[in-house]
């Protein structure tokens, strides 16, 4: 059973590193070094030095800033096109206990293809929202994300079943509105 929760907590990191690299990259590290919520195997445990502390934090400032702001959110999620998925995968292969059983490429492309994914919609999600806003509920999309991307981060590492819940329930929400945006486009068109 604990295998498989270390597995639902890897998926909710990574999926929470789609949304914000630093910010479960931080949490993560931060927790390994101050409690036994998580206990990071090398190499994964260079999360917990001080020096890997501080630079995600320094990146968090900025990416928590740079992401509310229309036009330069846009440039920011073209640069963690290549952050994102990579954070997903380091969290997906720190964080899966089974690590030692499975391939530790393979849970690396798990962790790669999860959060590449959720960035993919982000960042096809954000530039629909800065054109029909004309960017004024950027900063609100990017603050809910951000605590989205908490929240799941949380949630992955206290109670991994409740994160996959929350993702379940992100998903449906987004395929949801994906559904009837297109609908609106194709009334719009008649």
């Amino acid at each position: 059973m604990d295998g498989l929760m270390s597995v639902f907590t890897a998926f909710g990191l990574a999926t929470a590193a789609g949304l914000n690299a630093y910010l479960p990259l931080l949490v993560v590290a931060l927790l390994a070094r101050f409690t036994d919520l998580i206990t990071l195997t090398p190499p994964w445990d260079t999360l917990e030095s001080w020096w890997v502390i501080g630079v995600l934090a320094v990146l968090l400032v900025i990416e928590l800033l740079v992401d509310k702001v229309p036009a330069v959110d846009t440039v920011n999620d073209t640069i963690q096109t290549f952050i994102r998925p990579a954070a997903g995968a380091i969290l997906f292969a720190a964080s899966a206990g089974i690590i030692s059983d499975a391939n530790p490429v393979l849970a690396m492309v798990c962790g790669l293809l999860i959060s590449g994914g959720v960035h993919a919609a982000k960042a096809t999600a954000r530039p629909i929202v800065t054109g029909t806003t004309a960017g004024t509920l950027n900063p609100v999309v990017s603050v809910i994300e951000d605590i989205v991307s908490l929240v799941l981060t949380i949630l992955a590492i206290v109670v991994p079943i409740l994160a996959l819940l929350l993702l379940a329930v992100i998903i449906i929400w987004f395929i949801r509105w994906r559904r009837r945006r297109r609908e609106r486009w194709s009334h719009a068109e008649w």
